[in-house]
């Protein structure tokens, strides 16, 4: 899937809650229909992000694993 990303946050390395957290505040400073893509390490980031997605109007478009990281690509709402 070739998604078109205006930011970028690497937040590899920090563990529950600080991904969703800063997730949420790269959001919080976007405009709508722009697309965030984060990249975690923490597994319980892929629970996280999918709870928030469903209380909110963002929506994930694209999730990614591999060995080493979790990759996601959210539309803000």
């Amino acid at each position: 899937m070739d998604i078109n990303v205006d930011i970028e946050i690497d937040l590899s390395g920090l563990q529950c809650p600080m991904p969703l957290l800063k997730a949420k505040l790269a959001l919080n400073n976007m405009e709508s229909a722009q697309i965030l893509k984060v990249v975690a390490t923490d597994p319980g980031s892929e629970k996280d992000f999918q709870l928030f997605v469903d209380q909110s109007d963002h929506q994930i478009l694209d999730f990614q694993k591999d060995d080493s990281a979790y990759f996601y690509w959210i539309k803000k709402g």
